[in-house]
């Protein structure tokens, strides 16, 4: 296994949550948001950008995954849903990379069924390249090329999260 050069740095990422959040806070300024963070990848994301955003809200977290390893299965599968309910609520769902976008969009639909007065997309990395499925994202932090990236909360076989910086990684053979 090779983990590549940063693709982007600690100051890097520091500087575009703030940039998110406060057009998250621009865009929400006196409405109350419940955060939803989909496990496990957007955790350490999600705990940067709550912490910037400036209006109330609350938090809850759903478990979704379709990858195993590199490979996506095409299959979504809910380890752990909502406990809060999001009817008539104004959700902001936060993932830390949109790829194939089926994982995505498939906890969207199952937001949306339980009519939210407004769902918006935040995430920090868009692999544009790779979609297979159309979803609306509102907030993007950075767009990728279609390379497989580690750190800060990606992962490769659930290692590499702990990784301060966003690298390319690369198997060895």
């Amino acid at each position: 296994m090779i983990i590549g050069r940063p693709m982007f740095t600690v100051e890097q990422i520091q500087d575009k949550v703030k940039e998110l959040a406060s057009k998250i806070s621009a865009d929400y300024a006196g409405q109350v948001l419940i955060a939803v963070c989909i496990l496990r990848g957007a955790f350490i994301f999600f705990a940067d950008i709550v912490r910037a955003i400036k209006v109330p809200m609350t938090v809850d977290f759903i478990i979704a995954s379709s990858y195993i390893k590199t490979d996506t299965s095409a299959q979504v599968k809910i380890h752990a849903d909502l406990r809060e309910d999001v009817k008539g609520r104004n959700v902001l769902l936060i993932e830390d990379i949109a790829d194939t976008g089926i994982t995505l969009n498939y906890v969207r639909e199952m937001l949306l069924s339980r009519l939210p007065n407004s769902l918006k997309i935040c995430v920090l990395l868009d692999k544009k390249e790779r979609r297979v499925v159309d979803v609306p994202i509102d907030y993007v932090g950075f767009e990728i090329p279609n390379e497989f990236v580690v750190g800060y909360g990606l992962d490769y076989d659930n290692k590499f999260r702990n990784l301060p910086y966003i690298a390319i990684f690369k198997k060895s053979t």
